[in-house]
C-alpha cells in the first residue's frame, strides 16, 4: 500500500485534520478495550458525515486497502483492533442527537453518541435508553449496535438488537443504503437483524435510530451480601424459578468487590463472598409485590445482609461498585483479560467453583462480575504481562472458561462479540458447515473482504475460499442467491 497516495487522496475527500498518519498520534487507536492485542493503524480517519465515511470506504475499495471501524473504543474483544496496512475509521466526531420522538418513542442518532446521551436527551420527555453497558458513559451508539451490546438491564428488557429500529449504512462498496426505519416491523428480509452484532463485518452504521422506552412508574433496589458464589447463585436461581424477572440481578465476588472498594470505596458489607444487586421496576404495586419475594429468596439461601435503597442517590452508590468494577480491577492488577460467556443460570455455582479450580491450577486469579439473571458471565483473569509465562497462562484459561460455557450448554459470548480474541474458539461451538455458512452472508455483503477482515473467524476464510468451491467463485453466486442482496 502506497500510504502517501491513500492518505493524500482521504485529505482531498474529507480535509486534512480529518487524517492521521504522526506515529504519535495512530499510537492513541492502536487498541481497543482489550490492551492485550495491539496494533498500529496505517491511517486513522475522523469523518465528520455520512458521506465522508463512505467516501473513506470508496477510497479503501479504489485501493483495495482493509478498513475497520472504530467508535469509542470500549470493545472487549478486539472488534476494533486496527489493520496494521489498512485505514481506521474512527465514529466518535459523528455524536449529534439528530431527533427526539417522544410521541413515537423513537430517537435518531450518529453513531459516536454516547450511549447515556441518548436518556438524558429523552429524560425530559419521561423516556429512556434501555441498553445500559456498564461503560454506558463512555460507549458509542455506532459500537453497540456492532457488537450488540447488552448491559446490567437486558435481563428483562433485552440488548441492542432489540432497540434498533433502523439504520444508515455505508456497505462495504461505499455505498449509503438505509435498513428499517421508525415502523416496528418493516417488510422484506431482516437484514437489520443481521447488521446488528456483525461487528463491523458487514458495513459501518452512520445513523441510528432507537427505540425508547417509557421510564418506570417504580424502581426498587436491593443489595444483598451472601457467604459465597454458591448461595448467591441460588438465590438467582430461586427468584427466577418463582416467576419474579427483575430488570436486573448482577452477581460479583470477593475479589471484584475488593477491586471496586479500592476504586470507589462502595462500602459493600464486610466478609461477603458474593453481593447480588437485584432491581425491579415497573407499575408501583407490581414492584412492591415482588420485591418482598425477592428479599425473601436471599434470605432463605443464605444472605446475611440486605440493604435496600431508600432513594436515587442510594441507589446510585448501589450500582456505584458494579458499574466501575471492570477498570477498578486495575487496582489490583496490572492486567486482564475480560471474557464473556454464557451458561444456563441454573449452573452458576457449579461453574463458578470449576473456574476456581482453574485459577488455583494455573497460578492466576480470576475475578467475576457478572448479569447472574441470565448466565452471562464476564471472568477477569487478572496476571502480570511483566512475569514471563504468566500472559500465556491467562489466555489458556480463558480459553479453558469459554470451554466450561460450551460444556454446560452455553455461548462463547453474550455481549462483547468474537472479534479477535474468541476467534479461535469458534471451532468448539460450531461445526465447519455452520462457519461457511455464516460467512456465505459476510460474502455477500463484502466479497472483496476488506471491512473489518480477520475478526470473528478462526481462519481466514476469504469469499470463493469456501471448502468445495473454486477460489474466486461468489457462494451466493453459485447457490443462485446473490439478488437476494
Amino acid at each position: 500500500m502506497d500510504v502517501d497516495r491513500l492518505a493524500a487522496t482521504l485529505r482531498a475527500a474529507i480535509g486534512a485534520d480529518a487524517v492521521l498518519t504522526d506515529r504519535q498520534q495512530l499510537r492513541t487507536y492502536e487498541c481497543d478495550g482489550l490492551a492485550h492485542y495491539k496494533v498500529m493503524p496505517a491511517i486513522v480517519v475522523l469523518p465528520r458525515t455520512s458521506a465522508q465515511v463512505a467516501a473513506v470506504v470508496r477510497a479503501c475499495v479504489d485501493a483495495r486497502v482493509p478498513y475497520v471501524a472504530r467508535g469509542s473504543g470500549t470493545g472487549l474483544s478486539g472488534g476494533a483492533l486496527p489493520h496494521a496496512d489498512g485505514v481506521l475509521i474512527v465514529t466518535s466526531q459523528m455524536r449529534a442527537i439528530l431527533d427526539v420522538d417522544a410521541a413515537n418513542q423513537r430517537a435518531v442518532v450518529e453513531p459516536g453518541v454516547v450511549n447515556l446521551q441518548v436518556t438524558r436527551a429523552a429524560a425530559p420527555q419521561g423516556y429512556y435508553f434501555a441498553p445500559d453497558p456498564s461503560s454506558q458513559q463512555i460507549c458509542s451508539i455506532g459500537g453497540n449496535v456492532a457488537e450488540n451490546s447488552g448491559g446490567a438491564h437486558c435481563l428483562k428488557y433485552g440488548f441492542t438488537t432489540n432497540h434498533v429500529l433502523g439504520v444508515e449504512l455505508v456497505t462495504p462498496d461505499g455505498d449509503l443504503v438505509r435498513l428499517g426505519g421508525k415502523a416496528p416491523d418493516p417488510p422484506g428480509y431482516d437484514l437489520l437483524g443481521a447488521f446488528v452484532g456483525s461487528e463491523g463485518t458487514l458495513g459501518i452504521a452512520t445513523e441510528v435510530t432507537v427505540r425508547l422506552l417509557r421510564a418506570p412508574e417504580a424502581v426498587s433496589t436491593l443489595l444483598a451480601a451472601f457467604p459465597s458464589t454458591d448461595e448467591a447463585g441460588g438465590a438467582v436461581s430461586s427468584i427466577i424459578g418463582a416467576g419474579v424477572v427483575p430488570a436486573a440481578i448482577e452477581m460479583m465476588d470477593a475479589l471484584s468487590i475488593e477491586a471496586a472498594e479500592a476504586a470507589v470505596h462502595c462500602d459493600y458489607p464486610q466478609g461477603a463472598g458474593a453481593v447480588l444487586i437485584v432491581e425491579l421496576d415497573g407499575p408501583a404495586t407490581d414492584v412492591a409485590e415482588q420485591f418482598g419475594q425477592v428479599e425473601q429468596h436471599c434470605r432463605s439461601n443464605g444472605a446475611f445482609e440486605i440493604r435496600i435503597a431508600a432513594d436515587d442517590t442510594d441507589r446510585a452508590l448501589i450500582w456505584k461498585g458494579r458499574k466501575s468494577a471492570f477498570a477498578a480491577v486495575g487496582r489490583i492488577s496490572p492486567d486482564y483479560i475480560v471474557q464473556d460467556g454464557v451458561i444456563p443460570r441454573t449452573a452458576l455455582p457449579e461453574v463458578l467453583r470449576r473456574m476456581t479450580a482453574l485459577a488455583e491450577g494455573s497460578d492466576v486469579r480470576i475475578a467475576n462480575v457478572f448479569h447472574a439473571g441470565d448466565g452471562n458471565l464476564h471472568p477477569l483473569v487478572l496476571f502480570d504481562d511483566a512475569v514471563a509465562g504468566q500472559a500465556e497462562k491467562a489466555e489458556e484459561v480463558s480459553a479453558a472458561i469459554l470451554d466450561l460455557c460450551i460444556e454446560y450448554g452455553g455461548s462463547i459470548t453474550g455481549e462483547h462479540g468474537v472479534g479477535m480474541d474468541k476467534a479461535k474458539s469458534m471451532p468448539r461451538m460450531y461445526t465447519d458447515d455452520d462457519l461457511d455458512t455464516m460467512q456465505m452472508l459476510r460474502c455477500a455483503f463484502d466479497p472483496v473482504h476488506l471491512s473489518n477482515p480477520g475478526k470473528i473467524f478462526p481462519t481466514p476464510r476469504l469469499c470463493g475460499e469456501v471448502p468445495g468451491r473454486h477460489k474466486g467463485a461468489h457462494p451466493l453466486q453459485d447457490a443462485g442467491l446473490a439478488e437476494v442482496f
